[in-house]
């Protein structure tokens, strides 16, 4: 028995091998022949006058301008995609207010309300609000004329920019902007037009989180006063035992309803770029 164990095996073996052998041999037939008629798709549907490679799925061109130009635009709008939340954090409105809206929950004393996903929403449709007249500008001046091949990609890149700068230069103070300058180890520019977006990009930051600081800072200190009444005048109670943010908490919540806290912040927030 043992004899025949040993002479069945090296026969499955074969049959083994015989199987993957043929479907290989399979597929390979089936790959020959997508590429056969992938070729042959490619060669029918290229136009005349240009030169095409074609397998399934993929076509390469050579000639015909427009698509080309086309081609182009879209390989432009992917990129500019991609860079749109480094823009956006960097070069717009929107560091001030997630800043100050953070800042509002911390002085509620509420670390998870309103969560994360609800402030940054509200600071996105904010940023709209805000930087409407700048992105008017940019769709005017660069997208439309670009779209229309009225100017080329280094007209409308220069064109964009402008309205971002002018914003930038508005909300930026001199102080951050000779800083940015000195850390760069540049020369002493003579006027607005010769700094680089290198040094105000960064210098516009920081001058953005200087104002929601001192935005936060006022939007603390009623908040604080109520902390402070709570607590004394749990202590002067003998009420040791009770922390007080389960009393200031409610507190500060109902105020800030009572006054329409959200509609004052955001109406003094979106002021402050006027």
């Amino acid at each position: 028995m043992p004899s025949l164990e040993v002479a069945v095996k090296p026969g499955r073996r074969a049959l083994a091998w015989s199987a993957l052998s043929w479907s290989a041999l399979s597929w390979c037939v089936m790959a020959g022949l997508m590429l056969a008629c992938g070729a042959a798709f490619a060669a029918a549907s290229t136009p005349p006058g240009t030169t095409g490679i074609g397998v399934p799925g993929v076509q390469v061109q050579v000639g015909g301008g427009t698509e080309v130009a086309q081609a182009i635009k879209i390989l432009l709008a992917l990129t500019v995609l991609s860079l749109a939340p480094a823009i956006l954090m960097s070069m717009t409105s929107f560091i001030r207010i997630v800043v100050v809206l953070s800042m509002l929950r911390t002085a509620l004393g509420m670390q998870e309300t309103p969560p994360n996903t609800v402030i940054v929403s509200l600071s996105l449709f904010l940023t709209f609000f805000t930087m409407a007249p700048s992105l008017n500008q940019m769709n005017e001046q660069a997208l439309q004329p670009f779209l229309a091949n009225k100017i080329s990609i280094e007209q409308a890149s220069e064109a964009g920019v402008k309205p971002l700068r002018e914003f930038m230069v508005r909300q930026t103070r001199e102080k951050d902007l000779a800083l940015m300058v000195e850390l760069s180890k540049s020369a002493q520019p003579q006027s607005m037009d010769d700094i680089k977006l290198v040094q105000l990009v960064p210098a516009f930051m920081l001058s953005e989180l200087r104002s929601a600081f001192q935005i936060g800072f006022v939007i603390f200190l009623p908040f604080l006063l109520i902390d402070l009444i709570v607590s004394s005048s749990l202590m002067a109670l003998g009420m040791m035992m009770v922390p007080p943010t389960a009393i200031s908490l409610p507190i500060k919540i109902l105020m800030f309803v009572l006054i329409d806290g959200w509609n004052l912040v955001v109406r003094a927030l979106l002021g402050t770029f006027s």
